[in-house]
């Protein structure tokens, strides 16, 4: 058989697993819970949570992360199914970025340059290297567990993009946490932090996701 012809078979194959969009659903979920266990027991919500949920640039921040877990998620439903193009959702892995560039810019034009690179370090550096990529070890695993169910032509892009949902999902839980605000902190460590799961999951992905 040849290879074009492997894929089409397998891209049509439904029946012996459960449907693959299902099955990430359901590892989404139990990865998310997974992920919020450790935030719970570990660090919780910042304490002036209540005052922050009242200014646009904490809120700001779940908008960019959710933008990424959402576009990372649809992708890894797309490229798990042999012979299904990415879609509109490789694109959409464009718009956090965009997003963060944007407030970069408008924090930039609207705070005087004396006060850029305290908002840059922020306060909260260490611990959002150290807390995402650990919040993210949860969904990551069950991500590439959903992976190895479906047919990924390409092992290392696959974990890769299953570290960027991942990412995202831990990001939004520590975003509730981070006392940094600033576009500037975020565009600098939360991208960061999300890079050291990304190689994880390429890396993990050359070597589970091998067929």
């Amino acid at each position: 058989m040849k290879t074009d012809d492997l894929i089409k078979a397998l891209a049509e194959d439904t029946t012996v697993r459960w449907r693959f969009g299902s099955i990430l659903a359901g590892a989404t979920v139990v990865g998310a819970l997974v992920a919020a266990a450790i935030f719970f027991a570990g660090i919780g919500f910042r304490p002036d949570i209540a005052h922050a949920v009242e200014t646009a640039r904490f809120l700001f921040k779940f908008v960019v992360t959710l933008a990424l877990a959402i576009a990372a998620i649809g992708l890894v439903a797309r490229i798990g199914r042999p012979g299904v193009p990415a879609g509109r959702w490789g694109p959409a892995l464009a718009v956090a970025p965009v997003l963060l560039g944007v407030a970069v810019i408008a924090e930039l034009a609207v705070m005087p340059p004396s006060t850029w690179e305290a908002r840059w370090i922020g306060t909260n550096a260490p611990y959002c290297l150290s807390l995402i990529p650990l919040m993210a070890a949860g969904p990551l695993a069950c991500m590439l567990f959903v992976l190895r169910q479906g047919a990924p032509q390409r092992p290392g892009l696959s974990g890769a993009v299953a570290g960027l949902a991942a990412s995202g999902i831990a990001a939004t839980l520590y975003a509730s946490h981070c006392p940094d605000d600033s576009p500037l902190f975020v565009a600098t460590w939360y991208p960061i932090a999300t890079g050291i799961v990304v190689l994880a999951g390429y890396l993990l992905g050359r070597r589970l996701l091998r067929w």
